[in-house]
């Protein structure tokens, strides 16, 4: 690999990096960027699908529902986008009540695995409670829930970017193997 591409790669690391630690350092910044980019990928994925509808009507059966399945992306899309302090404002209480229902979900479904037979279903019901808790927790006080979930979305940047600093030290690695098998094939 070319030095420029392996710069590149470092330089798109660390900025990653920053950005991560941005995302912790500014909370309130990163749920409207959120918001802003739910609303922009939700508003494109309807736009692709119209233009998949128009497309492909004449060989796909049922085209209306996709059809309509795009509008309404488009629709959604347009009110994020319009509507951003709002958006960024439901995305704690959004994501806690998904962890409830969802902890919820599990707890009930260890019973089934229970019934048969899995030995660890206990701990399938103690994640599902553990899930609800948080989850009300995270309805109770999403201001908590706010700082979380950017600190959550600032460490999965950083790692990320180191995982971009890595793959320069593995690609490193590899060159140098090849190498040395080049080396020891000409001597």
């Amino acid at each position: 690999m070319k030095t420029s591409h392996k710069i590149w790669l470092v330089i798109s690391g660390i900025l990653l990096i920053v950005l991560g630690v941005m995302c912790i350092a500014k909370p309130a910044a990163t749920l409207f960027s959120t918001a802003w980019l739910i609303g922009c990928f939700t508003l494109f994925s309807g736009i692709s699908k119209m233009v998949f509808t128009f497309r492909t009507q004449h060989l796909l059966p049922n085209s209306g529902t996709r059809m309509l399945s795009g509008l309404l992306q488009i629709i959604i899309g347009v009110m994020f986008l319009s509507n951003n302090l709002f958006v960024a404002m439901s995305l704690p209480m959004a994501f806690a009540l998904w962890v409830t229902v969802e902890g919820l979900i599990i707890a009930v479904q260890s019973f089934d695995y229970k019934k048969v037979g899995f030995g660890s279903w206990w701990a399938l019901l103690l994640f599902g409670i553990a899930a609800v808790v948080f989850g009300f927790l995270g309805m109770k006080n999403p201001d908590v829930s706010a700082k979380t979930l950017s600190l959550f979305i600032g460490v999965g940047i950083i790692v990320a970017g180191l995982a971009y600093l890595l793959a320069v030290a593995g690609i490193n690695r590899f060159e140098k193997k090849v190498e040395d098998v080049r080396d020891a094939l000409r001597g």
